[in-house]
């Protein structure tokens, strides 16, 4: 009989896009948290879902390791689970039902949990572990193995049902962590990196493996929740953390890395003792990572270089002034061009993510986001629309136009869940159209002109542009006190040939 058998609730087979992409990391977030249990002596297994049927395999999970408590402990490194798509919440009712039959006792933790107590308590789990949880779940599982169900009420960061009154009880709320050198090294070997190894290589010739080096991120943009560590931040020490990229290259084989950070660089001085650390280690491994534009300054992303930096992923949002400081973005337009400039010169790849469908975006905003691709020709592109998510203050201006969907089903769903400007088949046909374009013209830079032309796609955004506006879409909040400067041009698209002369180098 096994103490803990930890999951999650992430199955990259129940997510369309995520199939497509075909790249799968083991859940970070649920091996630390094993990590910790098996360091004061406990029986942990762990089932990972990412990869494996949730609904046989789990069971033959339960049958094998027998375990007195089951936790849902979600991936919070994984973005897809703080989008709480509604197939995870699914597979996690799925995993309480059986390991409820089974007899074990059944406790969770993510972002989902963490918005729903309520929901997720009524359903049956005994627990909800709020917010960063690995040491409330030792705590409490300390207590649950003991039969002491009365000790759970002194553990900091938890959610339960009142024995007597049913009502919802929270104890006191956990501190976060500051020394994350405290924390032992996520347990890899609980998982099948043969699985995680056969599916990269297929699919892309090398095999990447997921690392972090911080939690949190102290910016403010009002679209992102931060259910699990708000707007702290807190980092490993560099020589840790290059020690742990030495044992993924040499002990477990990566050949690349992804650093699942929010927000990766934060500190020029820490960058540069990493890049030292793992030089001093011969470490290097190439990495992915994501940051922002005005965090890639020149000696930054000198430094990014020489600790194997070879990809960073940019949260651009948008080509429009206007729409950056509506998202209290605290960017500029100027700093995408300075930080693209800067990447290309140390030849690591720049990639935008972009947002279309925030309040107050117009065609004008959309086509200045165009340009601003156009301008600056990134390496990659990742497209979606605006996403309201609990707790964040653009939530609170459009949950009144919620309606009985208020979650993606899986990341691939690009629904629009409030009135933007636009309805969702106008924002599909945008994101098909940039994302063949950025292809296009990648494709041409490294000769393969045989990449189709994308202009029928952008034949149907001009068409949809018209017949897709909403009548009333949802204002934007404006700021009267600051100087919006935006990429200007004497007129705006009114037609396809008006709309490839924006696009045209």
């Amino acid at each position: 009989m096994t103490d803990v058998l930890l999951t999650h609730s992430y199955h990259l087979y129940y997510d369309r896009k995520q199939t497509r992409k075909m790249q799968p990391y083991p859940p970070l977030g649920t091996l630390y948290a094993a990590g910790l249990l098996r360091n004061v002596g406990l029986s942990v297994a762990v089932f990972d879902t990412m990869l494996n049927d949730p609904e046989k395999g789990f069971q033959d999970a339960l049958r094998q390791h027998q375990p007195r408590i089951v936790v849902v402990f979600e991936d919070n490194f994984n973005f897809l689970s703080k989008m709480c798509l509604t197939r995870m919440r699914e597979v996690a009712y799925r995993i309480l039902e059986v390991s409820q039959a089974a007899g074990a006792t059944v406790l969770v933790n993510g972002s989902d949990a963490s918005d729903h107590v309520s929901e997720y308590l009524h359903k049956g789990f005994r627990c909800v572990l709020l917010g960063e949880a690995e040491w409330t779940l030792l705590e409490a599982v300390s207590h649950l193995l003991k039969e002491d169900e009365a000790g759970l009420e002194h553990v900091p960061g938890l959610a339960y049902l009142h024995e007597s009154t049913g009502e919802v009880v929270r104890t006191e709320s956990r501190k976060l962590m500051r020394d994350l050198d405290q924390l032992p090294f996520p347990s890899r070997d609980l998982v099948d990196a043969r699985q995680y190894r056969q599916a990269w290589k297929a699919a892309h010739g090398y095999f990447s493996l997921n690392i972090v080096a911080s939690r949190g991120c102290p910016y403010r943009c009002n679209w992102c929740a931060k259910p699990i560590y708000g707007d702290s931040f807190s980092m490993r020490s560099a020589a840790l953390v290059a020690e742990e990229m030495r044992q993924l290259k040499y002990d477990f084989g990566a050949e690349h890395l992804w650093f699942a950070d929010d927000i990766f660089g934060l500190k020029p001085k820490w960058v540069r003792e990493l890049a030292a650390e793992v030089e001093k280690l011969d470490a290097a491994i190439p990495f992915k990572m994501q940051s922002r534009v005005d965090l890639m300054t020149a000696e930054n992303v000198r430094a990014l270089r020489r600790a194997g930096c070879a990809e960073v992923w940019m949260g651009v949002e948008s080509g429009s002034q206007k729409i950056l400081d509506s998202m209290d973005k605290g960017t500029r337009l100027e700093q995408i061009a300075k930080a693209r400039e800067n990447l290309r010169h140390e030849a690591i790849r720049a990639c935008y993510f972009l947002q279309f469908g925030y309040p107050g975006e117009n065609w004008h905003d959309i086509q200045n986001t165009i340009r601003l691709v156009r301008d600056t020709r990134p390496d990659d592109i990742g497209v979606s629309v605006s996403y309201p998510l609990p707790g964040t203050k653009f939530f609170d201006r459009v949950q009144a136009q919620l309606g009985d969907k208020t979650n993606w089903s899986d990341s691939d769903d690009m629904a629009m869940m409030f009135q933007g400007a636009y309805t969702n088949e106008f924002y599909r046909a945008l994101h098909d159209a940039l994302h063949a374009q950025v292809d296009c013209w990648n494709g041409a830079k490294n000769g393969h002109e045989s990449l189709a032309q994308p202009e029928e796609l952008w034949r149907r955004v001009m068409r949809l542009e018209r017949s897709c506006r909403n009548p009333r879409p949802t204002v934007l909040s404006t700021h009267p006190d600051q100087k919006l400067v935006q990429l200007q041009a004497p007129v705006y698209a009114t037609s396809f040939d008006e709309l490839l002369n924006v696009l045209a180098s």
